[in-house]
């Protein structure tokens, strides 16, 4: 099969652009890696991430946007230009795949999607917990209906981040509910769809004197029940916290922790419970094989460039930032 040519623009100093081009040299079968190009002083900032992209060919934004030959571009710049720099690959007429959740500008983001679906082009993002196996499986068997209607879904999304970065935060509205708190409300989303109500309960912790949004939570109030999203960048032992329970009238899943780190590679540990009696049954639990993290998001983004349907479409991907912008306060 013809391979993908492909760039990249941008990386990051706290999100994945080094890992989605390193992702992208390992599935050679699939992308022939054209170059790249670090706008906005990124070489300088970021050194080290800089150096994934050494032996390939570095570019200039114009030159991305007017070679022929690249039909698709990884936009892997910081949050704050995401928007920017993906409108630019969307108008011409290049297929995108762009780091989540977007710059925090819902004008501009709306003339994204407007310009994705006129020009016709492929368009995923970065949420990478939607490929996850057993999230793929259990959205699978609620649509069978083995779980009976869902009627609430709750997700933590935690770590632990040194305040430097934790003041970095408030480059978001809504600081960690923007930055990280945008994967878990994908999922919430992906199940449930859009909310009755959204109740926002994002606050500063306050420690060591950061004065930034570091804890995130937000409530959704839907016709059968309430589901919540929490995230935080203060918690000791978060990492191995973060998790999403469904919860069905017929059975209930849990995946915790969402990941383990193997190596370069992760796994997920799920449980599963349909006992009625308390106290008596303990849960069924199992993991899953370790997977590279970014191999099945890319692999979609690959199926939709050669013009097969992307299950996250330009209107649900819209759906989800405006969701996210109500969660952290923001009137939309």
């Amino acid at each position: 099969m013809k391979k993908i040519k492909i760039a990249q623009i941008g990386t990051s100093g706290n999100s994945h652009g080094s890992a989605i081009f390193k992702n992208l040299t390992e599935q050679s079968d699939i992308f022939e890696i054209v170059g790249y190009c670090l706008p906005e002083n990124e070489r300088k900032l970021f050194p080290k991430r800089a150096a994934y992209f050494d032996g390939y060919r570095e570019m200039t934004v114009e030159e991305i946007l007017n070679d022929p030959e690249i039909e698709a571009v990884t936009v892997e710049t910081e949050e704050i230009y995401l928007t920017k720099y993906a409108l630019m690959v969307a108008k011409a007429g290049k297929h995108l795949h762009m780091e989540k959740p977007g710059s925090p500008d819902l004008a501009a983001f709306e003339e994204l999607i407007k310009t994705v679906k006129e020009k016709n082009i492929a368009f995923s993002m970065g949420y990478m917990y939607r490929f996850n196996p057993v999230f793929i499986e259990s959205v699978e068997r609620i649509r069978r209906g083995e779980l009976g209607e869902i009627f609430s879904v709750e997700a933590h999304m935690d770590c632990f981040y040194a305040d430097h970065k934790r003041e970095w935060l408030s480059t978001f509205p809504g600081g960690m509910m923007y930055f990280l708190g945008c994967h878990i409300i994908d999922l919430i989303y992906g199940i449930l769809g859009e909310p009755e109500e959204v109740i926002p309960l994002n606050c500063s912790t306050g420690i060591h004197g950061v004065e930034a949004t570091d804890f995130g939570m937000v409530a959704y109030k839907y016709k059968n029940g309430v589901s919540f999203a929490k995230t935080a960048a203060v918690e000791r032992g978060g990492y191995m916290r973060r998790q999403l329970v469904i919860c069905g009238e017929k059975a209930t899943i849990e995946l915790k922790p969402l990941e383990v780190e193997d190596g370069e590679l992760r796994y997920t540990v799920y449980s599963e419970s349909d006992a009625d009696l308390i106290w008596r049954e303990e849960w069924k639990t199992a993991r899953t094989e370790s997977y590279n993290r970014y191999s099945a998001m890319m692999q979609n983004f690959a199926r939709a460039v050669r013009g097969e349907k992307n299950p996250y479409t330009p209107d649900y991907e819209l759906g989800l930032y405006k969701l996210l912008l109500k969660s952290c306060g923001k009137e939309v």
